[in-house]
């Protein structure tokens, strides 16, 4: 992706299988209706701006959303809050160190051990492609921009820095290169490796590989994309598991002959829930334990929903879980919506959204999960938001 390509009530029992239309004398499930709260944003110090919304994620018990202060003139500069609750929310100090992380859009964090690490870019140079930027947290909760050669995000072989996500290994940064799906590896956030063209996870002579998200597991990573075979015009998804980051193991998801790429990963205990397009449709797909997705008999398709649409480039932008289910946002001709389904990902029913968000533009929308509450962002383009309800609400 560049910066922009790459986006119940909680345990009540679905019957409705999205993506199938109600049979004859059957009427559609209603739609879940949270009461939503809105909370405030304030502008960061600085000078005057619309705020910019990309991503949020809540973090040993802290929420945190990332995104822009965007002025008249198009300039944008850097912007974070954290909260302890989803309602308050404050402005983090951020310590830029280069002309384009002055002026970077942050569009995606993780989490690891209690802190918070981001992706952020801003278009620029002779070709107008994104110059990615990384940070990290500092003990005072603030974001400090990592040092990085050009080459390691950029350069003739760039395509895209995705996302990025902690675990026990340290941290890991999905996107892609010219040659294919590849990660970035750091320890601690300060310094990322890049690792590309490596046997099993970049470009071979029958697939052409792209890397969009990645989850810990236990014994390593899972790292979740898609394929397109030689002479074939759509893709399959794959999810790739390594221990060390040297050794790959490509895993081929349940897959049909439509266009099919996964674009979110989500762990909740035990599973890993993989969910993205399939044709004119969102799918999920399911492996059971986390870790032991070494075999494509491990991972099952899930509920199919919602629909793509024509006009606009569908995805899956945002996905969460917890004990009793998953919450996914996604993005297609309708507009950005809200969805959510009960453990196991068997069926899916949309969540109505505190306010409504055509597609396209510089619009987007994430969704999080923390200690039973649920926090939605949504920007459309002229404004940014944030609203919180209940888990069990949603």
């Amino acid at each position: 992706m560049s910066v922009r390509r790459v986006i119940a009530v909680f345990g009540v029992v679905i019957t409705l299988l999205a993506g199938c239309r109600a049979g004859r004398g059957e009427r559609p499930a209603e739609p879940v209706r949270p009461r939503w709260e809105a909370a405030d944003l304030p502008v960061p110090p600085g000078s005057a701006g619309r705020l910019i919304v990309r991503d949020v994620t809540g973090c040993a018990g802290r929420w945190y959303v990332v995104g822009a202060v965007g002025g008249p003139d198009g300039a944008t500069r850097p912007a974070a809050w954290g909260s302890p609750d989803g309602r308050t929310w404050t402005p983090l100090p951020l310590r830029p160190i280069s002309y384009y992380g002055e002026r970077a859009i942050l569009y995606a964090v993780g989490c690891h051990e209690g802190r918070v690490a981001v992706i952020g870019a801003r278009s620029g140079g002779a070709h107008g492609n994104p110059r990615v930027r990384t940070w990290r947290q500092d003990a005072d909760g603030g974001l400090t921009e990592v040092p990085a050669e050009f080459e390691v995000y950029g350069g003739p072989e760039a395509v895209s820095a995705s996302r990025i996500a902690g675990g026990a290994g340290g941290w890991l940064i999905a996107g892609a290169r010219t040659g294919g799906a590849a990660v970035w590896l750091s320890p601690d956030a300060a310094d990322f490796q890049l690792v590309d063209r490596a046997a099993a996870l970049a470009s071979d002579a029958g697939l052409t590989t792209l890397a969009t998200d990645a989850v810990a597991v236990p014994d390593g990573w899972l790292v979740g994309g898609g394929g397109r075979p030689a002479g074939r015009a759509d893709r399959d998804p794959f999810v790739w598991s390594f221990g060390d980051g040297r050794s790959w193991t490509r895993v081929a998801l349940p897959a049909t002959g439509d266009d099919e790429i996964v674009q979110r990963l989500v762990r909740v205990g035990s599973t890993v829930y993989a969910v993205g397009v399939r044709g004119s449709a969102f799918q999920a797909w399911v492996s059971e334990p986390a870790g032991g997705a070494t075999s494509a008999g491990t991972w099952r398709a899930a509920g199919r929903f919602g629909a793509t649409g024509t006009g606009a480039v569908a995805g899956v932008e945002s996905a969460a879980g917890g004990a009793d289910g998953l919450v996914a946002m996604t993005v297609a001709a309708g507009g950005h919506r809200l969805w959510r389904s009960a453990e196991g990902a068997p069926s899916w029913l949309p969540v109505v959204l505190p306010t409504d968000v055509s597609a396209g533009g510089d619009t987007s929308a994430a969704v999080a999960v923390l200690a039973g509450r649920v926090v939605v962002t949504v920007d459309d383009g002229v404004a940014a938001r944030v609203w919180f309800a209940p888990s069990g609400a949603v």
